[in-house]
């Protein structure tokens, strides 16, 4: 995608650290270099505002990927992107079935009316929940590992989305703030919203959630 977009040595490309490795690692096979950008601490996806902070003159291109089923600021991207004469790519994620989006977001719904003691995902605009991602924001307690911890403990199901920010992986370490991309690595938790879930899943995962919300307290 990028070496047929003219993208090669030389060139700079902005790109998320919060994320998959994958679009770093096909920007240095392109022979350019991938200059990391902070999020926005709603979306996940690349924040317009950041990804303008770091514009050079080598830069070529912004790589910009939708995460979790929410969309990015793709026409905020775009006005970057011309304002700088550079490219923007999207990297979507795969389309599913309208039913099993239907089924996905119904059971956020509930999760987003129930839930007390995490911070729930923003609906966004076409958000089709490919993962349901809350925050658990640590407050000098325990914090979201041993939350998760917890709820599986309880027989819940759930996962770290990101566990390490590809900024801070070996191969493209660099000293760079990006202050929310590390806030989400260490606040964000997916919960199960698939289809396959029965109404009795679902109060299982609110009441181990809820059962731990002094998790969240301050500590004193």
């Amino acid at each position: 995608m990028l070496r047929a977009a003219g993208v090669g040595v030389g060139d700079e490309v902005i790109v998320p650290a919060f994320g998959n490795v994958e679009v770093s690692e096909a920007v240095t096979l392109a022979g350019a270099r991938p200059v990391f950008a902070d999020i926005d601490p709603v979306s996940y996806c690349l924040d317009a505002s950041a990804v303008e902070a770091v514009v050079t003159p080598r830069t070529a291109a912004v790589v910009v990927v939708h995460r979790f089923g929410r969309p990015a600021d793709v026409a905020g991207l775009h006005v970057v992107g011309q304002r700088h004469g550079l490219l923007v790519l999207e990297q979507g994620e795969s389309e599913e079935p309208s039913d099993e989006v239907a089924q996905r977001r119904q059971r956020a719904a509930y999760l987003d009316a129930k839930l007390r003691g995490v911070q729930t995902p923003d609906v966004g605009v076409g958000h089709t929940y490919q993962q349901y991602v809350v925050r658990v924001p640590g407050n000098g307690r325990p914090d979201r590992d041993a939350f998760a911890r917890s709820l599986r403990v309880r027989g819940v199901e759930c996962w770290v989305p990101v566990k390490t920010p590809v900024h801070r992986l070996p191969a493209f370490r660099e000293c760079v703030v990006l202050p929310e991309t590390e806030r989400a690595a260490e606040e964000t938790l997916a919960l199960p919203v698939d289809g396959a879930l029965t109404k009795r899943d679902m109060q299982r995962t609110v009441s181990a959630c809820n059962a731990l919300g002094g998790l969240l307290q301050p500590a004193f």
